[in-house]
């Protein structure tokens, strides 16, 4: 079983991006399909107020710090670190840098119309040979199910990516996981198709380098500032957490 450190009660991944990619990799080679799940800062905080949610992360096979704050905030605590951060949208791209080769097969699933779309063509053009077999997006109702699962499988996908934003797509792989045979790694991905679409620009090396990703998202999308409270917050919890 794969080493945890609990942050506020969730068990994030002991895992580096490389170990994390390894892991997508052997998931891919065996049965069943694997939950990955990418909590930053406020999905903590979301989890630790709804203990569905909570239940529903304990159940993954993968669980990646995606925010240097839960990062930091394990370095608050006593006992073992977070060896670093491993963005959600980062440990995708580097699955498919291996794609062609390992015959990985994707699956987009969520973000606004168009998005998926948009996403799976800049995929193709950064990616020569990845295989992009189906694309929806995540406005639906809960009798379109049926057919967006219909389409999943049919169209052959081995890794789907579910971008309905935290905690509905893990809620989502986890009621459905049991009706998808043919996908190995399920990744809720939040908004990471809007990244792959060009719709929303990643920070500059040197901002994800020093861990300030979140301050340029800030910058970019100043209406964010409510959102990011949450941060302060949380680390506010963490520390009581460790005294008491």
């Amino acid at each position: 079983m794969m080493n945890t450190i609990e942050i506020l009660g969730v068990p994030i991944s002991n895992i580096t991006m490389d170990g994390a990619v390894e892991k997508v990799s052997e998931f891919m080679k065996s049965d069943g399909l694997h939950p990955v799940y990418t909590p930053n800062p406020e999905i903590v905080m979301l989890a630790k107020g709804n203990k569905a949610f909570l239940e529903v992360i304990k159940k993954a096979d993968l669980v990646v710090p995606d925010g240097i704050g839960v990062v930091i905030a394990s370095k608050l605590q006593k006992g073992e670190r977070l060896p670093e951060r491993v963005a959600g949208y980062d440990l995708v791209q580097n699955t498919m840098k291996r794609a062609v080769k390992e015959g990985y097969k994707y699956y987009f699933f969520g973000s606004k119309p168009g998005i998926a779309e948009e996403a799976a063509q800049k995929m193709r053009e950064t990616y020569p040979g990845i295989q992009i077999v189906g694309t929806r997006d995540g406005y639906f109702k809960k009798e379109d199910e049926p057919a967006i699962i219909e389409d999943i499988n049919a169209s052959g996908a081995n890794i789907l990516l579910v971008a309905l934003g935290a905690p509905k797509q893990e809620m989502w792989i986890e009621e459905n996981k049991h009706l998808l045979p043919n996908v190995r790694v399920a990744i809720g991905v939040g908004g990471s198709l809007d990244g792959m679409a060009g719709r929303v620009k990643r920070a500059p090396i040197a901002f994800q380098k020093l861990g300030l990703e979140w301050f340029y998202r800030l910058l970019q999308q100043p209406t964010r500032f409510k959102r990011m409270l949450v941060l302060p917050l949380f680390l506010k919890e963490v520390v009581f957490d460790r005294k008491s």
